[in-house]
């Protein structure tokens, strides 16, 4: 199990390489024999414990282009799904339990970068923590967005959508503390075409229910400031890091798929072009730097969302968006990078990712409603 600090890859979280995957991967070649595919993965997985698949640091699986493009060639790609699927459902189901086994937990914090998945997660973990006999009820910190030209601007005068100050935070915390207190609240609803509307749903919580708060600013201690107790709370910080890697083994930056998600979900839901996410890319990059990676530390467990074939996927919608960037722009050596990171890695069909996928939110045709 090795140990790394991102170096050189445009980020600075914490993460660790380990063999989950691959001793399971190799395990099911004789379990398979006496079972179906899904029960070899369902009973390897389930031998599993929190700390297999969660952590302090971000778990992640590091396998060389060689090896990848071996299993995808050889017809390993649906195990490959399986396997990885199940790792991310049975971790979700750990911290399910664990929120549950805390009497005083009233809420969970999920916590991280852009485009980590962390609505998807929300979803997955709401269900989860469902099969535990608890109500969770979700809020979206998305939803208190300040108006447009109340937004905080950064050092090159664009919109900083990272930082703290680009919530109503008085609202925000107006409105925990009279859900906390029991009080029905009617909720705001944000549109990134629209805005803000102060109209939304009515949320009240019981005695039995949970509250999860998703958000890039789930774990500063600012955004809840004296509303709710720390010990009365259950932190996830969630990202996506993978390692890819070139030919020649070095590792392309680890924040490369978050940024193709970005890419390929915003060209298909928000109109935006290629070129249009990677001129915003430096400036988001440095806003997590500042406001999401340094409370990181403040989780009670890391989860990482990346899966090792997802650019496998990606890429059928990535690359022609990648394309139409022209060479005499600034965002085509980017892009150019991008591409080459995609051609290293065999397409994998999309019709192999099971409808309720973290990536599904990203690729579309998702089993959940966003």
């Amino acid at each position: 199990m090795l140990e790394n600090v991102c170096k050189n890859t445009k980020s600075s979280e914490i993460f660790e390489v380990n063999e989950v995957f691959l001793n399971i991967s190799e395990q099911i070649i004789s379990e398979i024999q006496k079972k179906t595919l899904n029960e070899a993965i369902n009973i390897l997985v389930g031998t599993l414990k929190l700390n297999d698949l969660c952590s302090d640091k971000l778990k992640v699986t590091d396998l060389s282009p060689d090896y990848f493009n071996g299993i995808v060639d050889f017809g390993g790609a649906q195990k490959l799904i399986h396997v990885s699927e199940a790792l991310k459902e049975a971790g979700i189901s750990s911290i399910a339990e664990e929120v549950a086994s805390r009497d005083k937990v009233r809420m969970v914090l999920i916590a991280g970068p852009s485009s980590s998945g962390k609505t998807t997660f929300c979803k997955k973990l709401s269900y989860a923590l469902e099969q535990q006999g608890l109500k969770p009820k979700s809020i979206s910190l998305d939803d208190y967005y300040l108006p447009i030209d109340e937004v905080p601007l950064d050092e090159d005068g664009q919109y900083d959508f990272e930082s703290l100050y680009a919530l109503d935070l008085p609202l925000f915390q107006k409105h925990l503390k009279q859900l906390l207190d029991g009080e029905e609240v009617e909720m705001p609803r944000y549109e990134f075409a629209k805005g803000r509307s102060p109209h939304g749903n009515k949320l009240k919580l019981e005695d039995d229910t949970i509250l999860l708060l998703e958000g890039i600013h789930g774990l500063n201690p600012l955004l809840t400031g004296d509303a709710i107790s720390p010990d009365c709370t259950y932190r996830v910080y969630l990202s996506a890091l993978t390692t890819y890697r070139q030919g020649d083994g070095e590792l392309f930056p680890t924040t490369d798929n978050r940024l193709l998600r970005r890419m390929v979900r915003d060209a298909a839901t928000r109109n935006t072009s290629a070129q249009r996410t990677i001129s915003m890319w430096d400036s988001v990059r440095r806003g997590e730097e500042r406001w999401i990676v340094p409370f990181q530390q403040n989780a009670d467990v890391n989860f990482c969302s990346g899966f090792q074939y997802e650019v496998s996927l990606l890429k059928v919608h990535a690359l022609p968006l990648l394309n139409e960037i022209p060479v005499d722009c600034e965002e085509y050596a980017t892009a150019q990078r991008l591409i080459k990171m995609c051609q290293c890695y065999h397409v994998m069909p999309v019709e192999l990712l099971p409808p309720y996928s973290i990536l599904r939110e990203f690729l579309g045709d998702s089993g959940f409603e966003y």
